[in-house]
């Protein structure tokens, strides 16, 4: 197959992956509409000079819902459709076809990405707008892009929970991951205001890191160095992948 078909192919799987989650209601509400929710309650609503020298609440909030958006987009499009579809059979269908096994991976990973900028460039919309939010335009490109592909470990970690979690319980193995790390990382609540256990053991999640990449693109207070947390999540999207290449080998081993 030569290259222009190979791209072909891939963009159709890209296409249709996008539009099933498009028309997938309650994914759209849980990876759009909770995250630009709670930004609307607690960014714009609660909009003012935060306490311990951070910025007003609506800035700051750009970094932090940032990145808990990104995560809920790459868990729930991953993890949960793709143990679904290991549930409906839909893998043994792929693999029958003649499509190219990283053509379903690739297009979901694209998808995930493709969705997690809409929710950024949805959430900087409102901040601009409706809280007055004031960032130059390519302060706001670099962080949209650090948000976006911040989102490349949830993936891997997304791929990992498809693997070994079933349909049924998938979404609740993401929710019980997803919304203790986020809290835990601070995201929700400034990590300074959290209590001092919690500030310790921030830095072993991966919401931490992108976090604090963010914060640092907003010029906002943030620990440590930006190539130190980059190192570190692609340390997670190293050993998340490594966890679901054992999956896929115990899918393989179950199913010949």
């Amino acid at each position: 197959m030569n290259a222009r078909r190979m791209f072909r192919l891939y963009g159709i799987e890209v296409r249709s992956e996008f539009l099933r989650l498009l028309r997938t209601p309650i994914y759209a509400f849980s990876t759009l509409g909770l995250p630009l929710m709670f930004y609307a309650f607690f960014g714009l609503a609660l909009n003012r000079e935060a306490a311990g020298g951070l910025p007003p609440m609506a800035r700051y909030l750009l970094a932090s819902y940032g990145a808990f958006g990104v995560m809920a987009a790459s868990l729930f499009g991953f993890g949960v459709r793709l143990a679904i579809d290991r549930g409906l059979g839909w893998l043994e269908v792929k693999r029958a076809s003649p499509m190219p096994p990283p053509a379903y991976f690739t297009a979901k990973t694209v998808v995930c990405l493709c969705f997690s900028a809409i929710l950024v460039a949805l959430m900087f919309t409102m901040g601009v707008v409706f809280g007055g939010v004031r960032i130059a335009a390519s302060q706001l490109l670099l962080l949209g892009a650090s948000l976006v592909l911040g989102a490349l470990p949830f993936c891997a970690l997304g791929l990992a929970i498809g693997y070994f979690a079933t349909a049924d319980s998938s979404p609740a193995v993401v929710n019980m991951l997803y919304l203790p790390m986020s809290f835990c990382s601070g995201l929700w609540i400034p990590l300074p205001f959290l209590p001092h256990a919690l500030q310790q053991a921030a830095p072993a999640l991966p919401p931490y890191h992108l976090a604090q990449i963010a914060l640092a693109v907003l010029k906002a207070p943030s620990q440590g160095a930006i190539g130190t947390h980059i190192e570190a999540l692609i340390g997670f999207t190293l050993m998340f992948t490594a966890l679901a290449w054992v999956g896929h080998q115990r899918e393989q081993a179950k199913m010949y």
